[in-house]
């Protein structure tokens, strides 16, 4: 199955996943606004949410899947045998990692005040504000341990192959935070009662998908069991390479908790406004660059563990170039179109306009940066690949260290807009530094074919930004009047974006119309190694 196809099973399910997200975040801010009780839940949100990016889909995942699909594709055994190395290695693992992510979980329940008190003192200068936070925060933290044995499983499927299954799980996690918002709005006679309601969501999705993930992973012949956990050499290697690829998976996550840390020292919904504002921001983010580096790690593994540089550039080269092909237009279509987005989504119930008119302001600062932050996750495989985690971490701590000094710098001067546009440069830093690396050591270099090509996706993103701005500005009374003008409103300008785009892209030669053709086919499709016109 070829990179895109993959790309298309991924993010197409990502993309239902974020539908219902964005129906989430829709109910949220007309039931809590920008308040006291929205500004705790999110903090309460923002602690397992943050770890399970960090941990579980960032740092364990790039450390766990070169390993497993090692063993899985170990030259000179049989198939039985490679099933054999790869079951016990999956069931060590297993039984170390459940222990360890419940005695973490327990510490940071005990510790939870202390926590709280780092990222968010300022909470103690509004009666009740803090205490909710903590509360909230307890119940919610359970979650990361369930995630992170989704994580696993959906690892062991996706180095078979199978990604579908990793990538619904999300789906069941909207559902049921949108189940705690429908119960919180009939049940629920205060925002603190609907702030309760919506935290115990939390943990109960992570049982949803846990479930969901155990029958798909025995449906696919995976037989795991829980054993006394040791730590075998495989085990301890995984250990190694998961601490330093926590930092250097997590640049956005690090920046993330640094981002909270500085957005409750603004006034009161300042981080409720960021959170949903990067919200939007994730829509692509989440779509493009989770499929994308879900996808290309496996693959390059393969190719790399069979001494193929040549295929490993390669395929690294077209999972940016669809990047580009998909991110620039979003981030483009996104910083124009976001009063557009945020009025007609957002604004409406506790969410007033100021605060709508503030959050448009969040994306766009956010955006500039999105697609450094693609780049990102197509980047890093690179490493991760190869076993080497040094040197994100370095990237990684380089691009952290510029995030806090901009934030030092803009935020008092520029509040939450300045917080927002520092973490995009600072995604910006860390793409270059990762890709300075690749060029330097040989594994990946930008050709002339591949960075014409971005050139013209760019060129075709431009020109559907100048027909977007004035289309925006002649419709802009649409987007808060009734349902139906704000659906019409918005099916005009995403179609017509579309339209335009992809004319344009077609027009200036921005990309290879057999991957097209590829993504849409039915039936079977070539191999991943297949030669790519300009590379």
């Amino acid at each position: 199955m070829s990179l895109i196809r993959n790309v298309g099973t991924i993010g197409g399910l990502t993309a239902v996943s974020r539908v219902f997200g964005f129906a989430r975040d829709m109910l949220f801010a007309r039931l809590f606004g920008a308040g006291l009780a929205a500004d705790a839940f999110q903090l309460a949100f923002t602690l397992p949410n943050t770890f399970r990016r960090l941990f579980a889909e960032g740092a364990f995942s790039v450390a766990f899947v070169p390993m497993y699909g090692k063993k899985l594709h170990e030259p000179g055994q049989d198939d039985s045998e490679r099933e054999r190395e790869a079951g016990i290695f999956a069931n060590d693992v297993l039984s170390v990692f459940v222990w360890v992510l419940f005695g973490f979980s327990i510490l940071c329940i005990a510790g939870m005040e202390g926590i709280v008190w780092l990222l968010a003192r300022e909470y103690h200068k509004i009666p009740g504000k803090f205490e909710l936070a903590v509360t909230l925060a307890r119940i919610t933290f359970p979650y990361l341990g369930l995630v992170s044995v989704v994580a696993l499983l959906s690892g062991m499927l996706n180095t078979r192959g199978r990604f579908a299954p990793g990538a619904f799980a999300p789906v069941l996690f909207n559902l049921a935070l949108i189940g705690g918002l429908v119960w919180g709005w009939f049940f629920a006679y205060s925002d603190t009662y609907k702030a309760f309601a919506q935290s115990w969501a939390l943990p109960l999705a992570g049982v949803l998908q846990l479930i969901y993930l155990v029958y798909r992973v025995r449906r696919a012949g995976i037989h795991l069991r829980l054993h006394w956990p040791k730590l075998t050499p495989d085990t301890k290697v995984l250990l190694l390479r998961i601490f330093p690829a926590t930092f250097g998976a997590g640049i956005y996550q690090i920046s993330q908790l640094a981002d909270t840390f500085f957005a409750t020292s603004l006034p009161q919904g300042s981080l409720t406004l960021l959170k949903m504002g990067d919200r939007l921001n994730q829509m692509p983010l989440g779509i493009v660059g989770i499929a994308l580096g879900t996808a290309i790690l496996p693959s390059l593994s393969r190719h790399i563990a069979g001494g193929d540089s040549a295929g490993a550039a390669r395929l690294q080269g077209r999972a940016i170039e669809l990047a580009t092909l998909l991110t620039l237009p979003a981030a483009a279509a996104l910083a124009i179109c976001a009063p557009a987005f945020v009025n007609a989504f957002f604004v409406g119930g506790k969410f007033t306009q100021g605060d709508g008119n503030l959050m448009a302001l969040i994306v766009v600062a956010l955006v500039v940066g999105l697609p450094s932050y693609v780049l990102v996750k197509v980047l890093e495989p690179g490493y991760f690949s190869r076993g080497d985690t040094r040197t994100p971490v370095i990237t990684a701590a380089s691009a952290l260290a510029f995030n806090i000094f901009l934030n030092l710098v803009v935020v008092r001067r520029f509040g939450i807009v300045g917080l927002a546009a520092a973490t995009a440069c600072s995604a910006s830093l860390n793409c270059v530094l990762l890709y300075i690396n690749l060029h330097r050591r040989r594994h990946f270099r930008f050709d002339a074919a591949l960075g014409g090509r971005i050139v013209r996706q760019a060129l075709a993103a431009a020109v559907m930004a100048g027909v977007l701005y004035p289309l925006l500005h002649a419709t802009i009374a649409w987007y808060s009047g009734t349902v139906f003008t704000k659906i019409g409103g918005i099916v005009m300008l995403v179609g017509v974006g579309l339209i335009v785009y992809a004319l344009a892209a077609r027009v200036f030669g921005a990309f290879d119309e057999r991957d097209l053709a590829i993504l849409f086919r039915r039936r079977s499709t070539p191999s991943i190694d297949e030669e790519i016109p300009g590379f």
